[in-house]
């Protein structure tokens, strides 16, 4: 196999983990030292800061639209989508359905993400569900 297709293989199992909100699992991708946005975090640590938002957006889902390999480098772009049934950032259950994208660059070591830097838009799921 090509370190594109090992590399392919290795984001679509964690994929699957993300979207079935396998916290157990997520974390079981991360290395030990994994730094998130350039912060050193704990593996369970980095899965569970996922939980506040499955938890508002229990059909919160990511549709991968690109994936690029460079190296020990994946780049995925992504659509997120999720119905807004749960309490989020003080905001009660809307009902509303939200899309963004979202961007994230992973580094691999060993065959796990070593380090993580994420672009999500936020700020427009706040506005999507009825807060600017």
């Amino acid at each position: 196999m090509s370190r594109l297709e090992d590399y392919r293989s290795l984001y679509q199992a964690y994929l699957k983990c993300c979207n079935e909100h396998d916290f157990d699992g997520m974390a079981s991708f991360y290395t030990a030292a994994i730094k998130v946005n350039d912060a050193p975090m704990d593996p369970a640590a980095v899965a569970a800061q996922f939980a506040p938002i499955v938890s508002a957006f229990p059909d919160w889902h990511w549709d991968m639209r690109h994936l690029v390999v460079d190296d020990d480098y994946i780049s995925v772009h992504f659509t997120v989508t999720g119905t807004h049934r749960g309490i989020f950032q003080g905001i009660e259950a809307t009902g509303r359905r939200v899309s963004i994208s979202e961007f994230t660059l992973y580094r691999v070591a060993d065959g796990k993400f070593a380090a993580v830097w994420d672009l999500a838009d936020m700020g427009a799921v706040l506005q999507q569900i009825g807060r600017d």
